[in-house]
């Protein structure tokens, strides 16, 4: 049975899939999708909620250390780290804030993908060797209020030259997508619905 680990980010949480005022969110919406989809396909669905778990993004003075001691002392962090090394997919899933990742996202970049645990530097090479012997794919799906041809063409699609170009590309990985959904606040329920229908076709691939 194949594994994916979904590492969502959102203030609401994965539970705010609904369309319920001051509590609802296009991305849970698209996470719960992605979770259906996965397990009709037989998958083994992990799902890390940031917000719900309460992650703390900021790498202060002691993650630092034990960062560059290649040491793990944050519970957490670790339990992250053991499931997606376990993971033969691993799907983001988190909305875009001026251009970029939230904060805890970021987080889950600066801490949990860490030298010495989650890939070794090479002294000979820019490109990192990866210790996610499992992992076969990587797929992204962002949110933005932006029009996609606008952050692509105009901001140059940041969020791909973070995520891919400058992570896991370096580490040789890539089986890479991105799926993105902008505007779609300004969008009808009808249409947002057709549009999670069409997702759910295409996310598997």
């Amino acid at each position: 049975m194949k594994r994916i680990c979904i590492v969502f980010d959102h203030p609401y949480t994965g539970a705010a899939s609904f369309n319920e005022p001051h509590n609802r969110s296009f991305s849970a919406a698209l996470l719960l999708t992605a979770k259906e989809t996965y397990e009709q396909a037989g998958y083994t669905v992990d799902i890390i909620d940031l917000h719900k778990d309460g992650f703390d993004p900021v790498m202060h003075k002691e993650d630092l250390i034990a960062w560059r001691k290649k040491e793990v002392d944050n519970p957490l962090v670790k339990n992250y780290q053991e499931r997606i090394m376990t993971a033969e997919e691993l799907l983001f899933i988190f909305p875009i804030w001026w251009e970029a990742m939230p904060a805890m996202m970021k987080g889950f970049f600066d801490k949990v993908i860490a030298k010495g645990i989650i890939y070794e530097e090479s002294p000979k090479s820019k490109l990192f060797k990866s210790n996610l012997p499992n992992l076969k794919k990587v797929k992204m799906i962002t949110v933005m209020a932006t029009p996609h041809w606008i952050y692509k063409c105009i901001f140059g699609s940041p969020i791909t030259k973070i995520v891919f170009r400058g992570t896991f590309r370096k580490m040789g990985f890539h089986k890479l997508k991105w799926y993105n959904f902008s505007s779609v606040h300004k969008m009808r329920i009808n249409d947002r619905k057709k549009l999670l229908d069409s997702f759910s076709r295409k996310i598997e691939k």
